[in-house]
């Protein structure tokens, strides 16, 4: 929401973005003019009485917060909304351009009564209420857009909406790391998280290391450090659609293969974000006793989350959709990076992930270890495949959001 904000603001809109109160926007967002944020508090329910009392209580606040919110800004031309989530947003919003004659516009990622299965299952009242609810207020919207043309078609056969498919594409800040900017990030990390400090101490007093770099004050020589550990990334929610137990068996895996002697580096696996199941999984990452895999789990500012991905060897990708119908935005940030990943398959993967040309598909633990011995077995040779992934990324040339949204999303506001 924030690429659409700061589209909208270049081609001169004004923009009123709502937003959580506690979430730090990108500085590009933070920075322009002409985009207003308002602050959304996150809404605390009591943790008492029936779980649906306590989500009647919660809609009906978010109902009542929202309303003032929207009749509260300048008069929109627009009120573009991204589901999920879409409860009670959609509802709210489509209240608000009755009243104050707007158009709305509804970017759909997924379903939100998906999601919620994954927690209740697909026959909980909350579940089927949530599908009629984004039925049918769905329909109420002047324009769709969606992120996959699997996507597209489903909306149109199961919810008659029409929509337009605008793929999720990296901003223009996604981009491979300089090693200059590499060293630094590393040193700034190593602060406060263990992994990126040097594994061996600097020969000499004016040699500056982290795990993977090193730095010669004296000469401004900057260098990877020699048989450094490759850096393997994910990024997640840490919600119940990405089972992170699947890449930590595969690590378990890998590292049995350097145990029984296989000539593979040492891995530094970080995994960025926050959310609900995080300390479920900090806590088996404790119990976890590798020699030569460390893994951390940050939470990264803004402006570090891109140059980390852009100094990364391998992303790891565990969005398994809850829909089938929905891409991971991880994966496009990394190959806008061109980090080369591998992915959990589902339906609609091919859409974005090529296998063999820009990443691997894996369906379970055993195949990302197997993946993972492969792709790191000549590293850091120029040579391997992983090398190669990352030199059809560089030579494919994709489309950046600011050339995809003018392309598909300003056509349709200029029209209006």
């Amino acid at each position: 929401m924030q690429y659409h904000a700061l589209s909208l603001a270049r081609h001169g809109r004004r923009v009123a973005l709502l937003g959580f109160l506690h979430t730090k926007p990108h500085n590009d967002t933070l920075c322009n003019e002409r985009i207003h944020i308002v602050p959304i508090s996150e809404l605390k329910v009591l943790q008492v009485g029936p779980k649906i009392l306590q989500y009647i209580i919660k809609v009906i606040a978010q109902v009542l917060q929202l309303l003032y919110a929207l009749m509260k800004i300048d008069h929109p031309s627009y009120i573009l909304l991204q589901n999920p989530p879409g409860l009670p947003s959609i509802a709210v919003a489509w209240i608000v351009c009755l009243v104050r004659r707007s158009k709305l516009i509804i970017d759909w990622h997924n379903y939100g009564y998906t999601i919620m299965s994954l927690t209740h299952g697909t026959s909980h009242p909350i579940v089927n209420i949530a599908k009629w609810y984004e039925k049918i207020f769905g329909r109420l919207s002047d324009h769709n857009f969606c992120v996959t043309n699997a996507m597209k078609e489903d909306l149109q056969m199961n919810y008659n909406i029409k929509a337009i498919t605008l793929y999720d594409k990296p901003a223009a800040f996604f981009k491979e790391t300089p090693l200059e900017l590499q060293h630094k990030l590393f040193m700034k990390l190593a602060k406060d998280y263990d992994s990126f400090k040097a594994r061996t101490e600097s020969a000499h007093p004016d040699v500056e290391k982290s795990a993977f770099t090193e730095l010669d004050v004296r000469n401004g020589s900057l260098a990877h450090v020699k048989e450094r550990p490759a850096l393997l990334i994910s990024s997640t929610s840490w919600t119940e659609d990405e089972d992170f137990s699947i890449l930590l068996k595969a690590l378990e895996d890998y590292e049995q293969y350097i145990n029984d002697g296989v000539r593979i580096p040492s891995i530094i696996c970080v995994i960025t974000g926050k959310g609900p199941l995080k300390e479920h999984y900090n806590r088996l990452i404790d119990a976890m006793h590798f020699k030569h895999i460390q893994i951390c789990t940050p939470w990264l500012e803004a402006e570090d989350y891109p140059l980390l991905l852009g100094s990364a060897d391998l992303g790891v990708c565990l969005h398994k959709s809850s829909s089938g119908l929905d891409l991971p935005m991880k994966v496009v940030d990394m190959f806008g990076c061109c980090l080369p990943v591998c992915a959990i398959y589902f339906e609609c993967l091919h859409e974005l992930v090529k296998h063999d040309e820009n990443g691997l598909i894996f369906r379970d633990s055993n195949e990302l270890a197997e993946q993972l011995k492969m792709l790191f077995s000549e590293f850091p040779s120029i040579d391997g495949k992983l090398q190669l992934f990352r030199r059809n990324l560089q030579e494919s040339k994709q489309l950046r959001w600011d050339e995809s949204w003018d392309q598909t999303v300003l056509p349709l506001l200029s029209s209006n």
